[in-house]
C-alpha cells in the first residue's frame, strides 16, 4: 500500500515501490521552475501558450501544408490546391494554447527496480510533472494511463482537478502492481494505448509518452511515427540501470508470474548476452530521435525524477537551439 509523502514529497515507507495520489498531487511545486520551451526565435520543445512553432491562424506565414480534417476551411490556399489536385492550408505562427495528452505505462514490466525507484515510480512521477508544469502555461492536459489489462482516458482540461483525476488514475494503476503477476502479459498493450492516443490526437496536440518501450516492433514505430506527422511528440524512456552493469558473482530468480529461473551471474556468457541486449534495445529506441524527429529522453529509475527530468528537458531544448 503506497504511503502519504514525506516532507520532501518522498514516500516513506514504500521505499520507492508505489507512489499515492497525495505524492503526485504534491509533485505541483516541483513542477514550477521546469522549462518545456526553448525561448525565441527556436523552436520550442514543448510549445504551448507561449509563442511557438504551431498550426494556426496568426500574423507570420510559415509553411503550406496539406489540408486535415479540423482545419478551418479560411486556412485553405486555393491556388495551391488548384496547382496540386489536393487541399492545402497556410500555416502561421502565433501564440495559442494546445491540449496535451499523456501516455503513462504501468504494465507489470515497468514494475522493477534496482537501486531507488520502481521504473513504474518513475513513470508516474514523470506523469505528474508534465501535467502540472503543462497546466501552469495555461493549457489543458489529460491523458492515458494503462497496463496489462486495461487502460483509462482523461480528457484534457484546463483545471487542477483534471491533473488530480489523472494522478488518482495513475496511483491506482500504481497501487495494483504486484510480483503475482499474470502468465499473460500484456505486450500488445503499448501498441494499443499508442492507438488510443493517435485516434484521440488528430492534429496540434502536445503528446508525452512514458514508457519503457517493452514489447516495441514495427508497428510501435509506425504509430509513433503518425502521431508525430501531425503533433509535437516527446517520449520519455524510463529505464533501469541493472541489465547495464550486472554483478559477476551470486545468483538472481526472476519470476514472469507463475513461472520462474534462475540466472547465475557467474556465467560470463549469459552476461554479455543480456548487456549486449539491453544496450541494442537501448540504441534502437534512441535512434528514433533522429529517424522520427522527436525527443527520446532517458530517465533512470535509479535517481530522483525532478531534478533529473528537469535536466533532461534543459539538454533537450539546448539541442533544438542548435538546429
Amino acid at each position: 500500500m503506497a504511503t502519504s509523502p514525506t516532507e520532501q514529497g518522498r514516500p516513506d515507507a514504500a521505499e520507492g515501490a508505489y507512489v499515492s495520489t497525495q505524492h503526485l498531487v504534491s509533485l505541483e511545486h516541483s513542477a514550477r521552475d521546469m522549462s518545456f520551451v526553448a525561448k525565441k526565435p527556436v523552436q520550442q520543445l514543448l510549445a504551448g501558450r507561449l509563442a511557438s512553432r504551431i498550426r494556426g491562424r496568426g500574423l507570420t506565414f510559415e509553411e503550406v501544408r496539406e489540408y486535415m480534417p479540423g482545419d478551418d476551411i479560411r486556412s485553405i490556399d486555393w491556388r495551391v490546391t488548384a496547382r496540386t489536385g489536393k487541399a492545402a492550408v497556410r500555416v502561421y505562427d502565433e501564440e495559442k494554447e494546445r491540449p496535451a495528452l499523456i501516455l503513462v505505462d504501468q504494465r507489470a514490466n515497468m514494475f522493477f527496480g534496482s537501486k531507488l525507484l520502481m521504473k513504474s515510480v518513475s513513470a508516474a512521477e514523470a506523469a505528474a510533472l508534465c501535467a502540472w508544469r503543462i497546466l501552469g502555461s495555461g493549457d489543458r492536459v489529460g491523458g492515458v494511463v494503462f497496463n496489462d489489462t486495461g487502460m483509462e482516458e482523461v480528457r484534457p482540461h484546463r483545471s487542477r482537478a483534471a491533473v488530480i483525476g489523472l494522478c488518482d488514475r495513475i496511483a491506482g494503476m500504481n497501487q495494483a502492481l504486484n510480483v503475482n503477476l499474470p502468465e499473460e502479459r500484456g505486450l500488445g498493450q503499448l501498441d494499443r494505448a499508442l492507438t488510443l492516443v493517435a485516434n484521440l490526437a488528430h492534429h496540434d496536440h502536445l503528446i508525452v509518452v512514458i514508457s519503457d518501450f517493452d514489447g516495441h516492433g514495427p508497428a510501435t514505430r509506425d504509430l509513433m511515427l503518425r502521431l508525430a506527422v501531425a503533433n509535437d511528440v516527446v517520449s520519455i524512456l524510463v529505464y533501469d540501470p541493472f541489465l547495464l552493469n550486472l554483478p559477476t558473482s551470486g545468483q538472481m530468480v526472476i519470476s514472469g508470474g507463475r513461472s520462474q529461473a534462475e540466472l547465475s551471474f557467474r556465467d560470463s556468457g549469459m552476461q554479455t548476452s543480456i548487456r549486449d541486449f539491453a544496450r541494442n534495445r537501448g540504441r534502437e529506441l534512441m535512434a528514433w530521435q533522429r529517424e522520427l524527429g522527436m525527443p527520446m529522453l532517458p530517465l533512470t529509475a535509479a535517481e530522483d525524477t525532478a531534478p533529473q527530468l528537469r535536466r533532461l528537458l534543459q539538454q533537450a531544448a539546448w539541442q533544438q537551439r542548435r538546429r
